[in-house]
C-alpha cells in the first residue's frame, strides 16, 4: 500500500510540474525600438539614449521594411506591439507605418506606447487616441520625486503633468498606466504614493526599485535589494489593504496580485519571469533601432553597455538559433538542487538574463541570487496574507484574485 501511495505521489508531482510548464507556440508580443533619440536624461535610464536632434539613430527605410517583413513572415493571428525607445513618439511616422501594416495583415492587434509624455504633438495625440492603443508611462511616486529624478526644470514638469491630465480627461485612467521607478535611497511615504495615484484615478501600482540593468547601475547601486525596500513594500501593501477595506478603494500592487494568481492558478503565464521554463525568443522578441534581435529588453540593455553580447541575430538575416538555444539551455528551475527543495518551485520561474546582469554568471546557487530572494519574499508575503484571519486582508485578497464573494470563500479558507 505504501508503494502504491508513493507511486501516486510521484505521479501527482509529475502532473503538477507538467501542468505548470509553459511552452509557447507562436509569436504574440513584439517590442520595437524605432529610435534611441530622447528628450529627457533621467538618472536611472537603463539604455543608451541620444540627443533629440541626433541623426543615425532611427530605423532607416531598409530596416523598417525588414521589420515589416519579419512581422509578415511570422504569420500570427494575434499580436501585441510595444514601442519603446528612446522616446518613440519622436519617430511617429515609423510608428504609423508599423500600425497601418499590422492592421492590414493581422486579425487582432493592439499597441502599447512607452512614452515619457514630455512632449505630445497634435499628431501624436491623434495616434494615441485610437482604441487599439494604450499608453505606458512613468510616474515616480510623487510629483516632487518625479521632478527630482526626471526633469531638469519646472517647465518640463508642468508639460508632463499637463499631458497626463489631458489624456486622463479625454480617455480616463484605463487608457494610461503609470509605473513608478523608485530609488530605495529616496522613497515616498506609503500614503503619499497612494494619494498621488488616487488623484489620477489609478489603482494599480507596480512597485519596483531601480533595475540593475544598463546605464542605471552606474548611478544607482541596485545590485542588492535592501531590507529598507522590503519594509517599504510591506508598508504600501498594508496601506492598500486598509484603504480598500475602510474607504472602498481597489488598490493593488500589480506584481503581488500576479504572484497571488500565479500561486492559485496553473494557467497564469503572461509574466515571463515566472514561466518555467522561461524560453527566450519564442513568443516575444525585441528589435532594436539598428534591426538587431534581442531575447528581452533587459538583454538589449546589457549589450548596449558592453557587459555581454546577448543579441540573437538581425532582421536582415534572421534569428541566430544556435545562440538562442545556448541561452535556453538553462531556462528551467527543474533539476536545480535549491529549487527542487523549495516549496515555491511549481509557481516560480527562472531568469538567466537577471543573473547575467547581476553576477555575470548563471551558475550561482539559486538561493544566493536576488531573483530567488525577491520571489521568496513575494510568495512568502502571499502566504502570510492567505493565512491572516483579518477581514480587511480577506477583502483585498479577493479583489486581487478576482473572487467576488470574499466573505464566504476566503473566510472559510482560513478556518
Amino acid at each position: 500500500m505504501n508503494d502504491k501511495l508513493a507511486a501516486l505521489q510521484r505521479r501527482a508531482q509529475s502532473f503538477r510540474r507538467a501542468e505548470r510548464s509553459y511552452i509557447p507556440s507562436e509569436m504574440s508580443y513584439l517590442i520595437l525600438v524605432p529610435t534611441l533619440r530622447c528628450n529627457l536624461a533621467c538618472s536611472y535610464c537603463q539604455v543608451s539614449r541620444v540627443a533629440e536632434k541626433a541623426s543615425g539613430f532611427d530605423w532607416n527605410e531598409e530596416t523598417l521594411n525588414a521589420v515589416l517583413g519579419f512581422i509578415q513572415n511570422s504569420k500570427v493571428s494575434r499580436l501585441k506591439v510595444e514601442f519603446q525607445g528612446g522616446e518613440p513618439l519622436l519617430a511617429l511616422p515609423l510608428l504609423q507605418r508599423v500600425r497601418d501594416f499590422c492592421r492590414s495583415n493581422i486579425a487582432e492587434v493592439e499597441f502599447v506606447i512607452c512614452t515619457n509624455l514630455q512632449s505630445v504633438s497634435q499628431d501624436s495625440f491623434e495616434f494615441l487616441s485610437h482604441e487599439d492603443v494604450t499608453i505606458s508611462t512613468s510616474f515616480d511616486g510623487t510629483q516632487d520625486i518625479h521632478r527630482k529624478q526626471r526633469m531638469s526644470s519646472d517647465e518640463e514638469m508642468q508639460g508632463f503633468l499637463g499631458n497626463v491630465r489631458r489624456l486622463l480627461t479625454k480617455f480616463g485612467p484605463n487608457k494610461l498606466s503609470a509605473l513608478p521607478t523608485l530609488d530605495p535611497e529616496c522613497l515616498p511615504r506609503a500614503d503619499e504614493l497612494l494619494d498621488s495615484y488616487l488623484e489620477w484615478g489609478m489603482n494599480s501600482v507596480f512597485l519596483r526599485p531601480v533595475a540593475n540593468y544598463g546605464f542605471a547601475r552606474k548611478v544607482h547601486e541596485a545590485e542588492i535589494i535592501s531590507k529598507d525596500w522590503y519594509q517599504f513594500h510591506r508598508e504600501v501593501v498594508d496601506e492598500m489593504i486598509q484603504r480598500n477595506f475602510q474607504r472602498g478603494t481597489c488598490f493593488e500592487d500589480y506584481y503581488l496580485s500576479l504572484c497571488l494568481r500565479r500561486m492559485l492558478r496553473s494557467d497564469i503565464n503572461g509574466h515571463v519571469d515566472l514561466r518555467n521554463p522561461n524560453l527566450l525568443g519564442k513568443d516575444y522578441i525585441v528589435i532594436d533601432y539598428d534591426g538587431t534581435f534581442y531575447p528581452t529588453d533587459e538583454a538589449r540593455m546589457l549589450t548596449r553597455t558592453g557587459q555581454i553580447d546577448l543579441s540573437i541575430g538581425h532582421v536582415s538575416g534572421g534569428i541566430d538559433q544556435s545562440k538562442l538555444n545556448t541561452l535556453n539551455a538553462n531556462s528551467s528551475n527543474f533539476g536545480d538542487p535549491d529549487c527542487d527543495s523549495c516549496r515555491h518551485q511549481v509557481y516560480c520561474g527562472r531568469d538567466v538574463i537577471d543573473d547575467l546582469s547581476r553576477y555575470s554568471r548563471i551558475d550561482l546557487p539559486r538561493s544566493e541570487t536576488e531573483f530567488c530572494k525577491r520571489h521568496k519574499y513575494m510568495f512568502g508575503l502571499v502566504e502570510d496574507l492567505l493565512q491572516s484571519p483579518a477581514p480587511a486582508v480577506h477583502h483585498s485578497l479577493a479583489l486581487w484574485a478576482g473572487i467576488p464573494e470574499w466573505d464566504s470563500v476566503l473566510s472559510k479558507a482560513v478556518q
